[in-house]
């Protein structure tokens, strides 16, 4: 997103502020000068704050956030809804509700109920009513899609909200605040920047500066929605392994392991062995004592034949004599 031009935003007429009789002295600091009764704002911290409000809605939209786009004035209305549904955002045009932020449960109630009514009338189920009833329904579809039709995709409270005229949205600045939902706004020289966590010094009456300033933070809003795209593809890319992990060396034991585990696991090695070896020996035994055992009874048998033997040749002897 290329950045606004100095030239630009004197064209547009960014810098004419209010009136020198109805002017907010907490705008002292960025007012450069007075000319013919009306206070002249200082660009330079414009460009400053236009800056650092890009980085800042880039951020949040590139995190998952979102921003609402507040604008009821009649200057702003058409603006504020092309640029706000250009780039995805939630907007509030007609006028804002109190306890839009601060009561959101019920907020969201009414969006159900318009989702409802929507799905009954798709559905068919209106002809099945009577012509008065039938009618009621749908002004009563048409009065919820005016109220809340810019807010109906935002399930959640947002995560960053967009002023134009401080002043006029008073309520829904002051609900911000007490949510502590951070505020980018462009405050012209008639209102109170204190309530404000970004301020960006500007007209907020001409037409061509309102369509300035709202589209530079719709194209900030695409710009963190592209970052946040390349981010997921990133993430879902297969992972390589890099050649300085393949030429990794494998570590020995001697530089994972302390002195002291290195001793420990040394000991337990010497035991084992030692183990093994006796282990072994009584095998040895054992055998040992079984194979003597064999050859004994080996010799007795064939001792004992032996007897068997000479036994008849005796007798035979005995019968001769």
């Amino acid at each position: 997103m290329a950045t606004i031009s100095m030239k630009a935003l004197l064209e547009s007429g960014v810098h004419f502020g209010h009136r020198t009789h109805r002017w907010h002295p907490q705008m002292r600091p960025y007012i450069f000068t007075e000319r013919n009764g009306i206070h002249i704002i200082d660009l330079q911290q414009t460009v400053m704050a236009m800056e650092e409000v890009k980085q800042v809605v880039s951020d949040v939209v590139a995190d998952g956030g979102s921003i609402l786009f507040i604008g009821t004035k009649r200057q702003a209305v058409e603006t504020i809804e092309e640029e706000a549904v250009r780039c995805g955002m939630p907007y509030v045009t007609f006028r804002w509700l109190g306890g839009m932020l601060t009561n959101w449960f019920t907020m969201r109630q009414r969006i159900n109920e318009l989702d409802r009514l929507e799905r009954m009338r798709e559905k068919g189920e209106f002809d099945l009513l009577t012509k008065k009833e039938g009618l009621m329904l749908s002004r009563k579809i048409d009065k919820l899609l005016l109220r809340f039709g810019g807010i109906r995709n935002m399930h959640q409270l947002p995560d960053l909200v967009f002023v134009v005229d401080v002043r006029r949205e008073e309520t829904a600045v002051r609900e911000a605040n007490t949510l502590g939902i951070p505020i980018v706004a462009l405050v012209d020289t008639n209102c109170d920047p204190r309530q404000i966590d970004y301020v960006i010094p500007s007209n907020d009456d001409a037409i061509r500066t309102i369509k300035l300033m709202v589209g530079f933070i719709a194209d900030a809003v695409e710009e963190g929605k592209a970052r946040r795209k390349d981010e997921d593809t990133d993430m879902a890319a297969p992972r390589t392994k890099t050649p300085a992990a393949e030429a990794e060396v494998e570590l020995s034991d001697e530089e994972l392991l302390g002195a002291s585990t290195l001793a420990k696991m040394e000991a337990e090695a010497e035991t084992e062995t030692e183990a093994e070896v006796a282990e072994e020996s009584t095998v040895e035994e054992t055998e040992t004592e079984e194979i003597v055992a064999e050859e004994t009874d080996t010799e007795e048998e064939t001792a004992e034949e032996k007897a068997e033997e000479d036994t008849p040749a005796e007798e035979a002897d005995k019968e001769a004599e």
